[in-house]
């Protein structure tokens, strides 16, 4: 079995994010994209196009931008999933669902994409242990960023 991805551009990511905060807040936090910048460092511009879709530029450790058209696919607060899919120098999906974890919240973080950069995908062999890291790096800032703005410490 080769150490080699079969599919050298495609990438699947989970992180759970568990919060002290009660699940109808996390979950308030995570659809309003808008905020984003204001507490997740990596997450460097926002801008709505509609009601249901905008764009994103991300920046991490390593030295690129990702920029991003997003168009939401699920909203169900019900249930406490919002998905997305993802388009631009990333193509695929995105989902959060958020569930009640003792007196707090898990938010299980998901993605499903396959890298179009041209230049990511020239580094595919090479680059994939980093930008695996980064994408870590920045979920664990995102993270953090996130209970500072429950918490009230980022303001509101």
């Amino acid at each position: 079995m080769s150490p080699w991805p079969t599919r050298p551009h495609h990438y699947r990511f989970r992180s759970v994010w568990l919060l002290d905060a009660p699940p109808p807040d996390v979950y308030a936090a995570l659809e309003g994209v808008e905020s984003y910048p204001r507490w997740w460092p990596q997450v460097a511009e926002v801008h709505r196009t509609d009601a249901h879709s905008g764009t994103a530029r991300i920046r991490s450790v390593l030295p690129y931008s990702l920029r991003i058209t997003a168009r939401e696919t699920r909203h169900d607060p019900a249930a406490g999933v919002l998905e997305t899919a993802l388009h631009g120098d990333i193509d695929g999906w995105a989902r959060w669902t958020v569930r009640a974890h003792g007196s707090g919240t898990r938010a299980l973080y998901e993605q499903e994409v396959e890298v179009r950069r041209p230049l990511m995908r020239r580094l595919a062999y090479p680059g994939r242990p980093f930008f695996r890291l980064n994408h870590a790096l920045m979920m664990r800032a995102g993270r953090r960023g996130l209970a500072a703005w429950l918490d009230g410490r980022l303001g509101i």
